[in-house]
């Protein structure tokens, strides 16, 4: 068989019906599916690539922290990171090809055809940007065929825009007609990710957003009828407002648990001498203890803090990668990674695009600060969406395909083992 999975972030059931309006939507069969929680990207791809929820892949947030080397890693590509047969293995080993553009953790061994962004960033300041490409070559092909290279800071940062997923839509749309082609292509589309944290996802901001995005899945649902393939169209998580920020690694620190480190002004994190550590991804945060029977004190530091879900054991999210306690916020909220008050303790990294040296995901990235100029936004009130939370029906995701979607199919995790099923047919 041949079959286009296309991911589009942010893609509610919600968004989508109060936004669609292309014909070829009528062309498709949809429902609403509950996502995965954590809602975030990395650990929703790996749960679709293997059918698997993260406490059994490993993927509990788009990053993991490391205790033995007291360090936190985000968004390393290589795909022996998650944990689980993939749902294509039995697939490839029958002769099926596989391939992958710009999903997360796709570099490895388990695919035909690879397309990652893997910019080398330059020792004296700057970046030469970049895509890992297997096969050797396409790339540099494909920006041949499209015009242009594909433009890594439309696709993260303040300069985020339409044209990163413009791209990526033009590359697979190609694939499919190429001797080249996979059997099995899966596609990531960032766009509607942006204007939604940006400015709330009820903007108009947002709407336009959804317009644009949409332009680009018609093109794909072209390109797969041209070419002969079915597709797969699903959202990963759903953007709510957000409103008010939580700072636990201030609580921490106010407490005794969370060291910094003063280096000419500026506060780093100390993880070697720190008590207790939170690393932070939209609505989750995981602690860290170095010492696990002070599970209790620390918990409790968080009892009455304004904007908090729920507190989680390891026992309820069981893998070696998650924290010894693990915090939902509330609809609403949203965690920071900061641990400094004043903008002039802030280190280095806090004020530049810096996905891979922050110990958290940092939203404000996608905000230019005015001064220092060129740098990046600090006031995380400026924030206005945020997602990772899966349990209210607001927070399903849309699900579209081209063929008979099973009545049964009513989560992230059916619609995978759906495919794994079909591909081994």
């Amino acid at each position: 068989m041949k079959l286009l999975v296309v991911q589009v972030a942010a893609l509610s059931y919600d968004f989508w019906q109060k936004h669609a309006s292309a014909d070829f939507w009528k062309k498709l069969n949809k429902k609403n599916i509950k996502t995965i929680f954590p809602a975030l990207t990395c650990p929703v791809q790996a749960s679709f690539r293997t059918g698997l929820p993260p406490a059994e892949h490993g993927m509990i947030a788009n990053g993991f922290f490391y205790k033995k080397l007291c360090k936190t890693f985000f968004w390393e590509q290589s795909s022996a990171i998650y944990d689980g047969k993939r749902i294509w293995d039995k697939f490839r080993r029958n002769g099926g090809t596989v391939g992958q553009i710009c999903w997360q953790q796709s570099i490895g061994r388990d695919s035909d055809l690879i397309l990652s962004p893997a910019p080398i960033h330059k020792h004296h300041g700057g970046m030469i940007q970049d895509f890992y490409s297997k096969p050797d070559g396409l790339y540099s092909l494909l920006c041949t065929e499209i015009g242009q290279d594909f433009n890594l800071r439309s696709y993260w940062g303040p300069f985020t825009s339409i044209e990163s997923t413009k791209w990526i839509a033009s590359a697979a749309a190609k694939l499919l007609v190429s001797d080249g082609a996979t059997d099995l292509l899966l596609v990531y589309l960032p766009h509607l990710d942006y204007d939604l944290q940006k400015f709330g996802p009820d903007s108009q901001k947002a709407k336009d957003a959804f317009i644009q995005a949409e332009k680009e899945v018609e093109k794909l649902f072209a390109a797969a009828k041209l070419a002969g393939y079915e597709m797969l169209l699903f959202g990963d998580y759903a953007i709510t407002a957000a409103e008010q920020p939580i700072f636990p690694n201030r609580i921490l620190w106010d407490a005794g648990f969370f060291v910094e480190r003063n280096v000419q002004g500026r506060l780093y994190p100390d993880l070697y001498a720190s008590r207790a550590f939170a690393m932070v991804d939209h609505q989750i945060a995981h602690i860290y203890l170095a010492d696990k029977s002070e599970i209790g004190a620390v918990a409790e530091l968080f009892d009455d803090v304004k904007g908090l879900l729920r507190i989680l054991t390891r026992n309820e999210m069981n893998n070696e990668r998650c924290g010894d306690i693990i915090m939902e916020a509330a609809a609403g909220s949203w965690f920071s990674y900061k641990w400094w008050d004043h903008p002039s303790e802030a280190p280095d990294y806090a004020t530049h695009v810096d996905i891979h040296n922050k110990p958290g995901f940092d939203p404000c990235e996608l905000f230019m600060s005015l001064w220092p100029p060129m740098s990046v936004e600090q006031d995380d009130t400026k924030i206005k969406g945020t997602h990772g939370s899966s349990y209210l029906p607001e927070h399903d995701v849309f699900c579209g395909t081209t063929f008979e979607l099973d009545s049964n199919i009513s989560s992230l995790l059916d619609a995978s083992v759906m495919v794994g099923a079909m591909l081994e047919k």
